[in-house]
């Protein structure tokens, strides 16, 4: 009588196949509640989002770019040495560009003076808050000193942007 040797291994085909569907489905269901996209409001994933959410924003993205703007306070002691920092404040702001400032001239929302201080320094202006309230509007320079560290690694250059 003839007798099939035994197979040394404990997996048979059918075994392998229920073990690959289950481990294709964990992948499948972590992958599910570990996604953090939602498309409620207080996720600003997206420049639509941040757009839509800025202080005049027809006005904003015609003129200049919109943003999001962050409020936060220092504290330095010296004895002893230690820093401080508040938690931040976050709202939708807007960075007008250079070339369009008459716009707060206009609106009397900024004086002659502030103008010729903020040029002098080749800065510009952006503000927080609808331009018909009372915007906080400040004199703001752009920082380019720590470079995007998105662009870093991908072998390309960062996309020119237009200069504010």
């Amino acid at each position: 009588m003839y007798r099939k040797p035994k197979s040394s291994s404990p997996f048979n085909y059918t075994s392998l196949a229920i073990l690959a569907g289950v481990f294709v489905l964990g992948i499948g269901i972590g992958i599910a509640f570990s996604s953090t996209a939602n498309f409620s409001p207080e996720n600003v994933a997206s420049r639509e989002v941040i757009d839509r959410s800025a202080p005049n924003p027809e006005l904003c993205i015609q003129y200049g770019a919109s943003a999001m703007v962050m409020d936060t306070r220092i504290f330095v002691t010296l004895n002893p040495f230690n820093v401080y920092i508040s938690q931040p404040k976050m709202q939708p702001g807007c960075v007008l560009r250079t070339n369009t400032w008459n716009i707060l001239e206009q609106r009397k929302l900024v004086s002659n003076d502030q103008v010729r201080d903020c040029k002098n320094r080749m800065n510009t202006f952006g503000f927080t808050g609808a331009l018909e309230n009372t915007p906080e509007i400040s004199c703001i320079y752009q920082n380019d000193a720590a470079g995007n560290l998105f662009f870093q690694g991908s072998g390309g250059r960062p996309p020119e942007t237009e200069r504010f």
